[in-house]
């Protein structure tokens, strides 16, 4: 199966873009096709030729980026019929941040794609131009890759 991982970074560090990588990098090691893609370079994507898509972003202003709410926006529908799905985030970890990983599955579920997994939040830590992920975090991302792995070849025995 092709999976197709669109996501977006906002911070000079590209966190979001790490937590993608290593996603990515966990379901290659599993023999699945992966492309990524930055959200600036997704629309020409066609999604017929991919079986899931996995869809990240940061936590800005306690939702998900502009860029990950147009691009769930433009998705055809009727290109999504029998698809699998997951979401992902990278937030500060505290009560009131909010969720974009929880708002992007909800939106993959409203449009009718099955989600496989629950919503993975990746957690960073400091200030402005000092961010990084929390210690763990990218062990955290691939396992939680591992456990979409496993759903993805549940659902081609």
């Amino acid at each position: 199966m092709k999976v197709l991982i669109v996501y977006d970074s906002v911070s000079p560090m590209k966190l979001t873009a790490r937590i993608a990588e290593a996603i990515g990098a966990a379901l290659k090691e599993k023999g699945f096709e992966v492309d990524s893609f930055h959200i600036e370079g997704a629309p020409s994507v066609k999604m017929g030729d991919y079986g899931c898509v996995i869809v990240g972003g940061p936590t800005m202003a306690f939702r998900m980026t502009r860029g990950v709410s147009e691009f769930l926006d433009l998705l055809p529908e009727k290109e999504l019929s029998g698809k699998l799905a997951a979401a992902f985030d990278t937030q500060i970890q505290h009560r009131l941040s909010g969720s974009a990983a929880k708002g992007i599955d909800g939106r993959l579920r409203k449009l009718g794609l099955r989600v496989i997994a629950a919503p993975l939040e990746s957690y960073i830590e400091g200030k402005d131009d000092r961010l990084r992920l929390k210690d763990g975090e990218m062990g955290r991302a691939k396992n939680w890759a591992l456990e979409v792995a496993r759903a993805l070849q549940q659902e081609h025995k």
